[in-house]
């Protein structure tokens, strides 16, 4: 049964070897896991998978072969199917949308406390009660400058906080460049030195001395050249930033080709007290932001990949996350992090002419220190040469 598994991985294209799957059949053989799937699963994952960009392709290939493990990655909410049927979704003029109130963070969460224990059923549009359509600040498929989203697909990108489950994508770090523009720009970054034993042939010194020498060879040796520069990046990933999916996956895959010492974290819209590594299980393998801040040494480059658009609060406010309440506000957390590695940059994919209609964008700018800059070459350029200076 499990050699058929092994295809599966190798088809989609996981770098498994023999000797890792046979590590796999013997570690079963003495039964160091519970008789189940989610064991399994971990099992297979810690011995099968050398490297977390393989992590989602790994899950792929996991719930193609094991017939039902979808319900492990369970994306949507348990929210009521009528919820999510857009029937009286409304075009609303310029004017009309200015004339809604926007509610404030407190107020707005103190009106939904009220509203869940008042209302009893379904509503379709309207400018009040949780439901579909119309203006209130709570439901879906409606429209409003600030408010709650609970059930549906966003299209406004105006919430505050979502009431759902999401699932994410894990960036692909195998993603074929159509360019090479952007591992050159990011290959100003990188500062070499020798170190270790001297196992390499010195060319230009051996045929230097050699000629010294009146003609006697004399070779000369040195130690390896080898790439210090360490980088810790941290993407931003769904919501707004699926519209750059593609660009950054490019970024990532470059940065995996030319940092030999890189480690990266995945957050959603801003930093708070927790990061992680794979999207698919990010709400259960995650990893404690003090941790990460202690691990590193200060001389890491820091660099945030994002596209800064969300809402205001989200930075500024406690409590202000989008998908739960955090304690401490995204702007403590940012600020933390400026502090711990000196050398710090922000690339947002986003337009660089559109920046100024983002409200987010400018708060962004002004905690990163007008550190931030557009994920183009002529951006990633000026970025790398901040970051070496």
């Amino acid at each position: 049964m499990l050699i058929d598994f092994f295809f599966t991985l190798k088809d989609a294209k996981i770098p498994v070897s023999i000797k890792e799957f046979l590590t796999l059949l013997e570690a079963l053989q003495k039964n160091v896991i519970d008789p189940s799937m989610d064991d399994f699963y971990y099992l297979a994952r810690l011995t099968l998978v050398k490297d977390e960009a393989h992590f989602d392709k790994f899950d792929r290939a996991f719930a193609q072969y094991f017939k039902g493990i979808n319900a492990a990655f369970e994306t949507n909410a348990a929210i009521p199917l009528d919820w999510l049927i857009k029937r009286m979704q409304r075009e609303l003029s310029d004017e009309q949308k200015a004339q809604l109130e926007k509610f404030g963070y407190d107020k707005l969460m103190d009106r939904l406390n009220e509203l869940l224990k008042e209302q009893k059923e379904r509503h379709e549009g309207g400018g009040k009660w949780i439901g579909t359509g119309g203006t209130s600040p709570f439901g879906n498929g409606g429209t409003n400058p600030e408010g709650i989203r609970i059930g549906g697909k966003g299209g406004n990108r105006t919430a505050v906080k979502v009431w759902e489950a999401r699932s994410y994508k894990d960036y692909d770090g195998e993603r074929e460049l159509g360019t090479r523009n952007l591992k050159v720009a990011l290959r100003r970054l990188r500062k070499f030195a020798r170190e270790g034993a001297q196992d390499e042939l010195a060319l230009d010194a051996t045929i230097a001395a050699t000629a010294n020498n009146a003609g006697y060879l004399d070779i000369k040796m040195r130690a390896e050249r080898k790439n210090r520069i360490k980088v810790l990046m941290l993407f931003d990933v769904g919501g707004s930033m699926d519209d750059h999916i593609e660009r950054t996956e490019e970024l990532f895959s470059a940065a995996k080709t030319e940092f030999k010492n890189m480690e990266f974290f995945y957050f959603h819209n801003c930093v708070y007290d927790y990061l992680w590594k794979n999207n698919r299980r990010r709400n259960a393998e995650r990893f404690a932001t003090w941790d990460v801040l202690r691990k590193y040494p200060a001389d890491t480059k820091l660099i945030f990949v994002g596209d800064a658009t969300m809402s205001p609060y989200e930075i500024l406010h406690p409590g202000g996350s989008v998908e739960y309440n955090n304690e401490e506000a995204g702007s403590t957390w940012l600020a933390r992090f400026t502090q711990a590695f000196p050398k710090f940059i922000w690339l947002n994919p986003e337009q660089e002419g559109l920046w100024q209609y983002r409200q987010s964008i400018g708060v962004m700018r002004q905690l990163m220190n007008q550190r931030m800059f557009p994920l183009s070459i002529d951006g990633l350029e000026r970025g790398m040469r901040l970051l070496s200076k």
